[in-house]
């Protein structure tokens, strides 16, 4: 028996299907049908979530405690009024979503710190620990990847927040700067899974920003960051890239430096540019090696629809079935007026959440509920066909249930089948709907 909630639009969200049976009779009629095969598995799925940006955290901590409460049980909860978030990004230091620019060194232009005496992790966005110890509570095994947008100005060839890279001899202080950053925050008892060398390494135009070539991330990698995590902090991984799908050249540069490769656990990816399948060429060469989507945005000005539809395509279904572990979406709270980011930073950047007079919930969030609610850490990608205008995804959860992720991509309705292991089941989608399905691997069936 399938069961199955759909989104047709802004006033219909997640709205249950009536229940769909399995049946073994041979079909009456043809129709597109997509055929799981659950002896075919891919990668295994390690969460969904948003970043925890500065600003995030700020919105959040403003809330009062009861508030606060509910809205993060709501969020990273596992009870039926949740959405179940388990992953989050967290930036190095300042992001572009966040009330000013910093690094955990709060030292004056020109000042340099070589032997790193004055980390401060309270140097900057003091909330997000504290909100994020509280998200914790609901979620212990919560999954976490952080990235820099910016080294300190100090260790950079223009001495700025913005733009620049990185000075060779600063290679050594700056992977004990990500290693002080691993470790302060363990002792609060906050896990760091992932650190990426930089966020958007090609986007000098970003506040903060650095840029980094592939030759400098191996560099960087197998010089001074893989060997000071691997003494410091063995259990954080390192993940390369960390941008668009665009830009294949430069992870494979990377994991073409066979001494940069044997500290790169995987490769992170945005979309902002170039289409999913670039990480299934990446992951075709190195298939060792674990794909991670971390960032994909919803601009204030998108059709909530449209953007919902987009991001099912693309984020769920795209990054899924081209290799990645997690679908993360950009910036978890915004406030109404879109205010808090840096002078160069984006604008107009739709949270999943709006926290003003009353929480709003955008697209990103339901976007979170078709997927992280139903699809939780420890499940597979199986097989599942590809069927023209009807993209879809299907994962086997620890529970033995087959969830699939699917949406119509007409301007009309759309009869389907869905078969598994012998039987099948037809069901029908409104044009543009956006469905999960649910069902017991073992399920009787008529």
């Amino acid at each position: 028996m399938i069961e199955g909630w759909v989104t047709r639009d802004a006033n219909s969200l997640l709205q249950p299907l009536p229940p769909v049976a399995f049946s073994r009779s041979r079909p009456r009629e043809a129709l597109p049908t997509i055929e799981i095969d659950d002896s075919r598995t891919f990668q295994p799925i390690e969460g969904f979530g948003f970043s925890l940006t500065g600003g995030s955290a700020y919105l959040l901590a403003g809330l009062a405690v009861a508030d606060r409460a509910k809205l993060l049980q709501e969020l990273f909860g596992l009870g039926e009024a949740s959405i179940g978030l388990s992953c989050l990004r967290l930036s190095i230091g300042a992001s572009d979503l966040g009330r000013r620019d910093f690094t955990y060194w709060g030292l004056r232009r020109g000042t340099v710190d070589p032997d790193l005496t004055r980390f401060n992790l309270a140097g900057g966005d003091r909330e997000v620990v504290p909100v994020l110890q509280e998200i914790l509570a609901i979620n212990p095994a919560l999954k976490i990847i952080a990235s820099p947008w910016s080294a300190p100005p100090w260790m950079k060839s223009n001495g700025r927040y913005v733009a620049g890279s990185l000075k060779p001899e600063y290679y050594s202080a700056y992977a004990r700067y990500f290693a002080k950053y691993v470790e302060a925050m363990r002792d609060h008892g906050i896990h760091v899974s992932a650190v990426t060398p930089q966020n958007e390494p090609q986007n000098p135009r970003n506040e903060p920003s650095m840029v980094m070539s592939a030759a400098e991330q191996a560099a960087f990698i197998k010089g001074h960051l893989g060997p000071e995590l691997r003494k410091g902090a063995p259990e954080t991984e390192i993940l390369c890239w960390d941008h668009n799908c665009d830009g294949i050249d430069f992870p494979l540069d990377v994991l073409g430096d066979a001494e940069a490769r044997a500290y790169v656990g995987g490769v992170a990816w945005h979309l902002y540019n170039g289409t999913p399948d670039a990480m299934s060429l990446v992951h075709a060469q190195y298939p060792d090696k674990k794909v991670y989507f971390t960032e994909q945005w919803v601009s204030a000005h998108d059709d909530f629809m449209g953007a919902l539809r987009w991001h099912t395509k693309n984020v769920i279904i795209g990054a899924l079935r081209n290799w990645s572990r997690t679908a993360l979406e950009w910036n978890l709270a915004s406030d109404p007026e879109y205010s808090l980011h840096s002078r160069l930073g984006a604008v107009g950047a739709l949270g999943g959440i709006t926290i003003g007079a009353t929480i709003g919930r955008n697209p990103g969030y339901y976007l979170m509920a078709h997927s992280a609610k139903f699809i939780r850490p420890g499940s597979v990608r199986v097989h599942s066909s590809e069927v023209d205008r009807l993209p879809n995804v299907t994962c086997l959860t620890p529970e033995s249930r087959m969830v699939m992720v699917v949406m119509n991509d007409t301007d009309g309705a759309r009869r389907f089948r869905v078969q598994h292991r012998g039987t099948h089941a037809t069901l029908e989608l409104g044009a543009g709907d956006i469905a999960t399905l649910r069902w017991n691997v073992g399920a009787a069936v008529a």
